[in-house]
Order: C-alpha cells, then structure tokens, then sequence
C-alpha cells in the first residue's frame, strides 16, 4: 500500500525550542500508539500520505508545508533511536539519504530486522518512485520506517522546482505494479511515464524481453524510434511504401499521436547502462526493481521503443487523486507558521504531560486513561462523516 501527497516548498527552520516540544510531542504520540496498538500501527500509519501529515500537524508542522516531510521524520528517527519501541527509522533528507545503506548495517539489528531485505526494499521503493514513475520530480528526501516483525514502509520525497511543489511517496511492498494507495496532490497533465501502473504491464514484459536482446540492437531500436518522432525519414517509412517489405509498423504514423515522446540521446552513460541491462537482464517485470542499469533514461529509451517500434505503450497516467481536508487536523496545537494559529506551546506541553501519564499508568497494569482517549476519539467521529 502507497501514497503520494503534493506539497508546497517551504523555506525557513523550526526553532530550537519549538522542535523540542515538538518532538517530546511525536514521542508520547508514538509511545501511546505502541503501548494501544503496537509499533506495526506506526509503520502503517506512516504508508498513508493522510495520517502522516495528520501526525505533522497534531505536533505543531504546518499542514501544507515540504518542511514537514523533514521534521517528522527526523524527529521519529531520533525517538526510535533512544529508546526501543519496536521500530526504527532509518535515512532521511541529503546525506542521510545517501548514506542510508551505511545506516541500515548499522541499526537493523535494534529491531531484528534483516538488513539485506531492508536495503532491498529501500531500493526497491526508491525505484518505482523515481525510475518506473517519472513525474518530474527529483528526490531529496529517503527513509525507511521498520518494525520488529518486518514490516516497512518507504517514505520518499522529490522537488519540482519550476512548479514549486515537492511530492512525497510512501511505499510499503515491493511491487512493480500499482504500489500507489490514497494518492493525493496536484494532477500534472503533462511529462508524466508511469511503468508501474497496471495499464503498463505489457509494456514492462516487452522491456524485460528487450534487455535480453543486447546493448546493440536496442540502441539501433532507440535511434530508429528517436528519428520517427523527430519527423526525420526512416527505414520503417521505405517499409511502409514497398508492399513487399516484410516488416510493418503495427501502431501506425507515430508522428501523429505520440506527441508526448521526445528522442532519447544515446550518449556515453547511457550506452554503459544499456550494456549493463543486457549482461544482467531482469528474469521477469518483478525483476525490474532491482536490475543493474536501469535509470530513469533508459526507461525512457525502453517505453519508447515499445510504444513506437511495437505499438505497446507505457502509460501516462499521473497516480495522484483528490486530497482529503487537511484542516481536519490541524487545530490542535497550532502551526510553525501561524496556520491555523500559532504553535501554542502551553497546550503542547498539556498534551504530552497527558499522553506521557497515560502511557506510564497503563504499563503498571492501570489503562484507564489510554481507554479514555479512544473514547474521546469517537466524538471526532461526526466531523468525519
């Protein structure tokens, strides 16, 4: 199960005493969420766009703010790190992302994880929302929340500058199909290739059934379908005027109905990744969210090929839907920047020193005050509705 939320870029830091609040706030949150539900309810929590930007806003981050990505996860990264509740958060945004294999060696052990199958699937997630879906949107963000019993989820998150918006994708399966659930944001109608939508399945077994015929013969592929949709004369179009020719186009002019292809430039980098594609081909579509070689270009390359050459198209549908009313929850301590109202230390504190009471009578047997807040829950239940 997946998401994707858009959100606009934000500037400017949290201060250091709000962030403390803040974050004594996310740790007796997270605490009562694992003492009531167990820590498998805070990796799934964390897989839906929604619930994740509704625990950003219960701990002070603004509703529609990139920043909160940030924040939120560097905050749990920190609680799960100083005491055990039963999961982990590793990576984060910049050198944390890129150091993450490092960090996942380090620390699966804290919760017993396999490190090999967590570096597998950060890898995986980081694929499919980067690679396979090319949305425009470069990544800067990259973690991976794990629980005790192996349960993960991938939190990711890139930026289009020129739209100003930074999109965040959670990820908790590998699966090269559909891994996107309750996707939210700003439809962009344009620039979009989506392989890992199920309108792409065909698409991705011819890409699996081309890497295995060489370096070679997909770059003359790339080069014929580059000039077709360049409009320059190619060996399809003689084809196509001598009846005797063996070979015919099955999709027809692409000229005239492929108008969101543009040639892909076979230059050095992407003739080393074809080659490694080919010595390596993936067994199956699966396959491809782990085969050596496979960059965002030469996807590119490959759903050109199959669209124009074989009349298999990859598609361009954006995987992002309706978001839901994010004021919902954004009244309960106020926001960073004043949205709904200003972060509003005194009642924060309030909260946490209840929570933290809650979670301390309800580990000496005494859960009276845990099953009050679950009922205090079913008031909200009407303004759901």
């Amino acid at each position: 199960m997946t998401g994707v939320a858009d959100l606009p870029l934000h500037s400017g830091k949290v201060p250091p005493w709000m962030l403390r609040v803040m974050e004594r706030l996310a740790r007796s949150i997270a605490r009562a969420i694992v003492e009531i539900h167990g820590p498998d309810a805070v990796v799934r929590g964390l897989a839906d766009p929604y619930w994740f930007q509704a625990f950003n806003n219960a701990i002070g981050m603004d509703w529609d703010s990139s920043g909160s990505t940030t924040v939120l996860l560097a905050v749990l990264r920190k609680v799960s790190l100083s005491e055990d509740l039963g999961f982990i958060v590793v990576g984060g945004k910049g050198r944390r992302m890129r150091g993450i294999d490092r960090e996942v060696e380090a620390l699966a052990d804290r919760v017993g994880v396999d490190a090999s199958k967590l570096l597998r699937f950060s890898q995986a997630a980081g694929r499919v929302s980067n690679v396979l879906l090319q949305d425009g949107y470069s990544p800067y963000i990259h973690a991976v929340v794990a629980s005790e019993t192996g349960l993960m989820v991938a939190v990711q998150q890139g930026m289009n500058v020129e739209a100003g918006l930074s999109r965040r994708y959670h990820v908790d399966r590998e699966s090269v199909e559909e891994p996107f659930r309750g996707v939210s944001g700003i439809f962009s109608h344009a620039g979009v290739l989506n392989a890992v939508a199920s309108e792409s399945k065909e698409a991705r077994k011819l890409y699996v059934d081309l890497a295995r015929e060489g370096a070679r013969r997909i770059e003359r592929m790339v080069l014929e379908a580059s000039r077709m949709v360049s409009g320059a004369p190619t060996l399809l179009d003689y084809m196509d005027r001598h009846p005797g020719a063996s070979y015919r186009n099955p999709s027809g002019d692409p000229r005239s109905h492929k108008p969101y292809y543009k040639p892909v430039p076979l230059d050095s980098r992407t003739r080393k990744y074809l080659e490694m594609l080919a010595e390596n081909p993936p067994v199956d579509e699966q396959d491809l969210l782990t085969a050596p070689g496979l960059t965002p270009k030469v996807v590119r390359a490959l759903a050109l090929v199959a669209d124009v050459i074989y009349g298999v198209p990859t598609s361009h549908r954006d995987p992002v839907s309706t978001p839901l009313n994010p004021f919902v929850y954004a009244y309960s301590v106020g926001g960073k920047d004043g949205v709904p109202y200003r972060f509003d230390r005194r009642t924060a504190e309030r909260v946490v020193l209840a929570l933290e009471e809650a979670v301390e009578l309800a580990r000496l047997g005494r859960d009276e005050k845990l099953k009050a807040l679950r009922r205090l829950r079913r008031l909200l239940d009407p303004l759901r509705s």
